[in-house]
């Protein structure tokens, strides 16, 4: 059996029953003859309406009641039309399309939803996706997302991710084989533990969309100036922004701290291995710390070679507390730049407890920090020994006399 399109339309538009095949059939008888008809009169009355008036219209129709020909053909019509409460016979004539072609209504016909298919018909299938179209928490896609459901298992913290603008999205779209598991194992493979994986992704989720190729070629150029593999993988652990920058960044941080700091390659590599936030921050406040280090606090270069070398925080150190210690130490307490060279982690050490001890001993009548002088305590001594040592071995007093005295501060 042959239909218009329009009844294919209207076939292809749901799925095939018993009873959609009867309706659609009356419906093509239906549309069969009113195409009858308007090939034969409507046409005529409604051109001729149009044009012509109501005395030229008289003789239209005298002149359609003179003809049998016209008026068999509208009976005919009218006898085949087939009430919608009667059986339905199959109709063998042919519907032609404007086009001039015709459909087949077998050739349309789908399967049963019984049949079986091929695999090849089943993967062509498009599912619905259960996922909320939009929500402002990950939460309701854990439960429905590989990628996120993975990502938790490993640790990472989505509610913190989720907090970034654009973040959830982006790890919505992901898909866990073909995005995450492929620099999850590049990772592994370079040496990150698997425990620091979970803090790693989720300081820096966007190492996920980093290209394999650009992820391999930064660590090729930083195994290509001498980092251990087990270097390498420390430094990402710590700054896990490492491998986002470029080789040409990387490379022009690492020529930077050798040329402005005066270091040697080995001693270049030792500074960036212990803090490798040197090479992603900016550069300006290292710039800045270094001229206050020079010319405000008075360091001479080798001595500021010494400081950065021993404690590389001092370079990204807030500006007014490295201010506020070395005026201290050196105003107040009356150490020399040399002393402060020799142990500068003191530089790194908290304000409060360096003051608290200070005045402690000014109080005993023991703050002696010149090596020439009997009783001599040195700096380290001074800030990074636990309390209660501090007091017996230092101080020579007890931890409730020091307790008692930085009540009264």
């Amino acid at each position: 059996m042959r239909v218009c399109q329009r009844c294919v339309g209207l076939l292809l538009s749901g799925p095939l029953s018993a009873a959609l095949q009867q309706s659609t059939r009356v419906l093509h008888q239906r549309s069969h003859l009113i195409l009858l008809r308007h090939s034969t009169r409507q046409p005529l009355v409604h051109t001729l309406s149009q044009r012509h008036s109501g005395e030229t219209w008289r003789h239209f129709t005298d002149h359609q009641a003179a003809s049998p020909d016209v008026h068999n053909k509208v009976d005919l019509a009218q006898k085949e039309v087939v009430p919608l409460n009667s059986d339905v016979h199959p109709i063998s004539s042919q519907v032609s399309l404007l086009d001039g072609q015709s459909i087949d209504l077998d050739a349309v016909v789908r399967p049963s939803p019984l049949q079986e298919i091929s695999e090849e018909e089943a993967v062509q299938i498009q599912v619905p996706s259960a996922l909320p179209p939009e929500s402002s928490t990950l939460r309701p896609y854990v439960d429905k997302s590989e990628t996120l459901s993975k990502l938790v298992q490993l640790g990472v913290n989505l509610w913190e991710l989720e907090q970034r603008p654009n973040v959830g999205s982006m790890l919505v779209r992901l898909d866990f084989r073909a995005d995450v598991a492929p620099r999850l194992l590049f990772l592994k493979d370079l040496g990150v533990e698997e425990s620091k994986l979970g803090r790693l992704l989720t300081k820096n989720p966007f190492i996920l969309t980093e290209s394999l190729d650009n992820l391999e070629a930064r660590v090729s150029y930083l195994k290509s100036k001498k980092f251990s593999k087990q270097s390498v993988a420390a430094m990402v652990s710590k700054a896990p922004y490492l491998l986002n920058f470029s080789v040409e960044r990387l490379d022009n941080r690492l020529g930077f701290f050798q040329k402005q700091l005066g270091l040697s390659a080995e001693k270049t590599r030792d500074v960036v291995t212990r803090l490798p936030k040197l090479l992603c921050g900016s550069l300006e406040p290292i710039k800045e710390n270094l001229k206050v280090c020079e010319l405000e606090f008075g360091f001479r270069g080798n001595e500021i070679q010494h400081i950065v070398s021993t404690v590389p925080k001092v370079l990204i150190a807030n500006k007014r507390k490295l201010t506020q210690i070395f005026d201290f130490i050196h105003n107040t307490m009356d150490v020399p730049h040399s002393l402060i060279a020799k142990f500068p982690q003191v530089l790194n050490a908290k304000f409060l407890r360096i003051r608290e001890r200070h005045l402690f001993l000014e109080y005993l009548g023991r703050a002696q920090y010149q090596p020439s002088q009997p009783n001599y305590i040195s700096l380290d001594r001074l800030v990074f020994l636990p309390d209660d040592v501090f007091c017996s071995e230092v101080a020579l007093a007890t931890l409730e006399d020091f307790e008692r005295f930085q009540k009264t501060l």
